[in-house]
């Protein structure tokens, strides 16, 4: 198991994860080794630009929700590639801060949280 695959488990049951992931398909919206906060996120809330924790195809990835239909997601890097369609029930987190600095349109998004 990955660290992003740990990090995935963490957050289904609920938990708030930080951690550092590597790879540069996301730069500059995160870059390698950058301190996220990834939070449970209401999938009934997903906005194409989000980045999140998610599974697609049997890999975990800290990517773009690049497109909605239905219950389903389009998963992508910052990069142009496309991962693929999943569930939005495999969308386990939010990555609400990087390096310190609130993510945009996060508010009201995380499992239990009510917007303000």
């Amino acid at each position: 198991m990955g660290v992003l695959d740990a990090m995935a488990a963490r957050v289904a049951e609920g938990a708030t994860v930080r951690f550092r992931p590597t790879g540069s398909s996301m730069v500059p919206l995160v870059r390698s080794r950058d301190l996220v906060v990834v939070a449970p996120v209401d999938p009934a809330k997903l906005e194409v630009g989000d980045v999140v924790l998610v599974r697609v195809s049997g890999t975990t990835y800290l990517h773009l929700v690049t497109a909605l239909q239905g219950d389903r997601v389009q998963i992508g890097n910052n990069r142009g590639r496309v991962n693929g369609w999943t569930g939005r029930h495999r969308v386990f987190g939010l990555c609400v801060e990087v390096e310190g600095v609130r993510r945009p349109n996060t508010e009201g998004k995380v499992r239990g949280q009510t917007s303000a």
